[in-house]
């Protein structure tokens, strides 16, 4: 038996989202880290921490992260605060950064994955740090840090420690980020870090109820092929360790992609060295019902409500109706419905659309990209000609089938002996043999009784 199968996995995920606001969360600066032209070019007083400069937070960073919460099936603190987090490192110019604590803008919520649902402990916001390059020059080793990201609006998701695999926390993470960009409130570019992966792993003896004493967080995973791998690699590594009877260190692991394993980077700080107290430069806010009204409304259809409800209405397979709602943009699945709402109308085969569009024998706009000019009866115009069929004259298509079986008296002997799927061959010599695009249902079952008699 291997020694995992002796162990239950308990992993809570942390996941941040940098969101695509046109200004930084506490200060006018631009929001574009990635499209710089130069490092440190938009930065002030504010995001670089210096003397009486004072922050004054994002109003749309906050309303996107409470739109966040309502998709993702939070309630939403009325009051609620920022919080100074304290603690020194290069790429933090105030030496604390602005974040929330024990009140954040939303709590208890929880996405469902096919493994299961996921809890979510919070969602917050705060400020992202700075980004530190490392590089040599003039044949010395130098770290670099560029500001630009330092201060852009970062929401962070904290789950209960809900997960039980590498393969759900996978699914998690891409039906978090699916909802992200959906929401139209984050590019999650996972490459540039505008969405950053960690998890904390620990293990138990199969039959405890109880959560482990310790914890290993894998930090800052850019990819979700990484973040399943190494939890796997972690699971193996902690298994290990406590058949020798030891516990696992309490760490801050990092992973190698090159030697597919995890590192240790630095003991685990706990929230009390951060000393998080309420920022004194930010007054805390009241919401006001009418304004969590206006913040609900705002929340679109999300795809998995719009993939239910097509089951019913037009009678869809979940699965296929789950695959083509799993798009981006609110405004393409729109389209997407209105051209299935058509073909359903006309009594058309939906599945077969789906089939197509998914195969790309029909040529429309991407998924990610409608054109306004695009008319969805044109799609299905172009569907019904991809499908349409001319009639046959009946002496004629007899006349082709017994042509094509006098010259295929091998593919005759084999469908005879029972290879019935020799069917599809003779089905093509009769189609290039007439020249038209007849009904193939038409053509199998003329090409049937021919064999049969």
């Amino acid at each position: 038996m291997k020694l995992q199968e002796k162990y239950e996995v308990v992993i809570g995920m942390e996941v941040h989202a940098e969101l695509k606001t046109d200004s930084k969360m506490f200060c006018g600066c631009k929001n574009d880290p990635f499209g710089a032209e130069k490092p440190n070019i938009y930065t002030c007083p504010v995001c670089l921490g210096m003397p009486g400069g004072l922050p004054v937070a994002n109003k749309k960073a906050i309303a996107w992260t409470l739109k966040l919460g309502l998709a993702t099936n939070c309630s939403l603190n009325k009051f609620s605060k920022f919080d100074r987090k304290h603690y020194f490192y290069p790429d933090l110019a105030k030496s604390y950064q602005i974040s929330q604590y024990d009140i954040p803008f939303c709590y208890e919520g929880y996405i469902d994955t096919p493994s299961g649902k996921v809890g979510l402990t919070r969602i917050h916001l705060e400020e992202d740090t700075g980004k530190l390059q490392h590089k040599v020059i003039n044949n010395k080793k130098v770290s670099l840090i560029d500001f630009n990201r330092g201060g852009v609006p970062l929401v962070e998701v904290v789950t209960e420690p809900d997960i039980t695999s590498g393969k759900q926390a996978k699914e998690y993470g891409k039906k978090l980020r699916h909802i992200l960009r959906f929401l139209d409130i984050a590019n999650c570019d996972m490459e540039q870090g505008g969405m950053r992966l960690e998890a904390n792993i620990s293990l138990r003896k199969k039959g405890e109820t109880e959560l482990p004493n310790y914890k290993v967080e894998i930090k800052n995973i850019n990819s979700f092929r990484f973040l399943e791998a190494a939890i796997n690699y972690e699971v193996e590594r902690q298994a290990e360790i406590l058949e020798q009877g030891e516990v696992p260190v309490q760490e801050t692991r990092g992973w190698n992609a090159v030697k597919s394993q995890t590192f240790s980077q630095r003991t685990k700080e706990s929230a009390e060295d951060y000393r998080y107290f309420p920022d004194p430069d930010l007054p805390p806010f009241h919401f006001s019902d009418e304004y969590l009204k206006e913040i609900k409304d705002s929340v679109p259809e999300l795809p998995e409500s719009i993939a239910q409800r097509w089951v019913k209405e037009f009678d869809l397979p979940l699965a296929k109706a789950i695959d083509f709602s799993s798009v981006d943009s609110e405004k393409l699945l729109h389209w997407l419905e209105s051209i299935l709402r058509e073909l359903h109308n006309k009594k058309l085969d939906l599945v077969l659309f789906i089939n197509d569009y998914t195969n790309k024998k029909i040529v429309i706009p991407s998924r990610a990209q409608v054109k306004e000019n695009t008319n969805p009866s044109e799609v299905v115009k172009l569907f019904e000609e991809l499908h349409s069929t001319e009639t046959i004259d009946e002496d004629i298509l007899n006349k082709t089938i017994k042509e094509v079986l006098t010259n295929n008296t091998d593919a005759v002997e084999k469908y005879n002996s029972g290879q019935t799927q020799i069917i599809g061959f003779l089905m093509g010599q009769v189609m290039r043999t007439l020249g038209k695009k007849v009904d193939p249902q038409v053509i199998r079952k003329a090409i049937q009784v021919a064999l049969e008699s």
